[in-house]
Order: structure tokens, then C-alpha cells, then sequence
């Protein structure tokens, strides 16, 4: 058998494979050289970039759940200016096309970010983090139908880029999200970022986190995220990013033949630093073995029937 093809398109983002890097756990690609090529990735996804640099929340700011992680970062990073000067040339080396996720405490910020990066070379798209929920007000975007829709109108306008909406699964209705971001301008959506959670230290009686709440991921929330992805894919038709607990190439083979365009691996990057490298290896055994020709083939085949 011919090697399978698996490459993918999400909105005009062409990919080599469908694996991507999910933003907050790849940090800006360096962290990862010495463990995997990351010219082999189907894209790049950076870490979340502010227009002013954060430190973060106070520690801690990491706590180990059964079966995942509760983390309240509080999207720590260089800022945009530093981005621009100091990673951005560096990223430009790589291959794989490059998507730069921003978040804004206001649309001014959102715009702002969207128009200086649209002016940069070397960038493929832009991803909105409308759903983080360890930092305040970092939810405000992306559970508002209102709000979202004039997040996404006025970035729309800022940029000329492909934009993914990275949604809350912190909703009542997601598929209503999804509808709200793509009427609005969005090319494509990202699912699902973390749900809000808490852990509890009962000997001193408190949080175990200083932020008290932080975004839980990992294995433990896969099936909400397949879920989600599920709802979405049969309410719209952008291509979708599904995220959320893919540790294997059969985790991204359910979110695949759910609806997903592609697949972002998260926590597996903080578990095993090749993880994404494995899942893509993992899906081309996939095809091989099941005979199919090209990747594309095998996305939204789901039968409930």
C-alpha cells in the first residue's frame, strides 16, 4: 500500500497532518527542539501572547488530579513586543505553519494584537483565547453571545489571517458558541479549552491552588471535549480543532471521526515532550492498516445508527 495521506486544511491553513500543538503547553517551540522535529508537526501553536507581558498567577499554580491536572498559569508571557522580537524570528525556521493564540482584558487589546500580527511575517493564522479560566474575567468573552460576536467582528476586520475561536466548554450551549463566532467572522474553531475546577487540601483546609480555581485537562476531560466536538461538527460547517484529553493516536482518531479537522495535543506534551510526534506516527499506522488512502476520508465517519 502507498503512504496515506494525511494532510488537512483548516480554513486556508494547509497541514502535512492534522496534529497540532496546543497553545499554553508548547510554550514557543524552542522548550521542544531537543525532543522531537518539529518540522514534522502539522502546525504550530505558540503560547498565549498579551499585548503587555504577565508573570502569572502566584504559586502554586500546578496541581495533580486523577486522571489529569489542574493548572491556574494565569497565561504568563513575554508580551507581544518580546514575541515579535525575540521567538518570532526563531519559529520562522520551522516548516509547519505557524498560529498565534492572543488574549485581550478588552476588544482594544484583541484588535490591537491581531493588527501588529497580522503585519509580521511568518505567521498563519490567529487563534482567539476567549476561554481561558484561571485568569479574571478570562471567561467574560466566550460565554456571552454578544460579547463574542463583537470580539470576533471587530478582530475580523483587524486582520486579514485565518481566525480560530478557541471556545469555553464553561456553557450552557456550545454548538450556540460555535454559531455565534463562525456568523461573526471566524474561519475555523478550536475545542474545547479547559473546564473550571478546584482541589481542596483538607489538612490545611484550603485551596490547593492560590488562584482556588484553575482549568482541569488532561485524560479526565476527553470525553466532555469529544463531546463538544460532536454537538459542534453537526451544527456547523468550519473546520474544527478538537482538544482535550488526546494522550494517543486513538484518542485523535475518536475526535477525528467525530468531526475534528484536526487535533491539538496538550497535557501529553507535559507527560511526554514526543507525544504529538507518536500520535502522528500512530495515525498513519492507522490508516495503513485499515486500508485507507487519505486522512481526509475518515473525518466526521461517525454512525450512530
Amino acid at each position: 500500500m502507498v503512504r496515506p495521506d494525511l494532510s488537512v486544511a483548516v480554513a486556508a491553513i494547509r497541514m502535512q497532518n492534522p496534529v497540532m500543538t496546543a497553545s499554553g503547553t508548547f510554550g514557543y517551540g524552542k522548550e521542544f527542539v531537543p525532543y522531537l522535529d518539529l518540522n514534522r508537526l502539522g502546525a504550530l501553536v505558540v503560547k498565549t501572547i498579551t499585548l503587555e507581558p504577565r508573570p502569572g498567577n502566584p504559586p502554586p499554580r500546578v496541581v495533580e488530579t486523577p486522571a489529569g491536572m489542574l493548572n491556574a498559569i494565569g497565561l504568563q508571557n513575554v508580551g507581544l513586543e518580546a514575541f515579535l522580537g525575540e521567538h518570532l524570528p526563531y519559529l520562522r525556521q520551522f516548516s509547519p505553519p505557524l498560529i498565534v493564540n492572543i488574549a485581550g482584558a478588552t476588544i482594544e487589546e484583541f484588535v490591537t494584537l491581531a493588527s501588529r500580527l497580522s503585519q509580521a511575517e511568518g505567521i498563519s493564522g490567529i487563534e482567539l483565547n476567549v476561554s481561558c479560566p484561571n485568569v479574571e474575567d478570562g471567561l467574560i468573552f466566550g460565554t456571552d453571545t454578544r460579547l463574542l460576536s463583537t470580539l470576533v467582528s471587530r478582530v475580523r476586520k483587524a486582520t486579514h489571517l485565518p481566525l480560530l475561536v478557541k471556545l469555553s466548554p464553561n456553557v450552557t450551549d456550545i454548538a450556540l458558541m460555535a454559531r455565534s463566532a463562525i456568523d461573526s467572522g471566524a474561519d475555523a474553531l478550536s475545542l474545547i479549552n479547559t473546564p473550571l475546577g478546584m482541589a481542596i487540601d483538607v489538612n490545611t483546609r484550603r485551596p490547593k491552588l492560590a488562584n482556588v480555581t484553575g482549568g482541569l485537562s488532561g485524560p479526565a476531560i476527553k470525553p466532555i471535549a469529544l463531546r463538544m466536538v460532536y454537538q459542534v461538527a453537526k451544527a456547523v460547517t468550519v473546520p474544527i480543532v478538537g482538544m482535550g484529553g488526546i494522550m494517543s493516536a486513538q484518542d485523535a482518531l475518536e475526535f477525528l471521526i467525530a468531526g475534528a479537522q484536526a487535533v491539538a495535543i496538550g497535557t501529553a506534551n507535559l507527560v511526554d515532550p514526543a507525544s504529538s510526534l507518536q500520535v502522528i506516527e500512530g495515525l498513519e499506522s492507522y490508516l495503513i492498516e485499515h486500508r485507507i488512502i487519505r486522512l481526509q476520508d475518515l473525518i466526521g465517519t461517525l454512525t450512530t445508527e
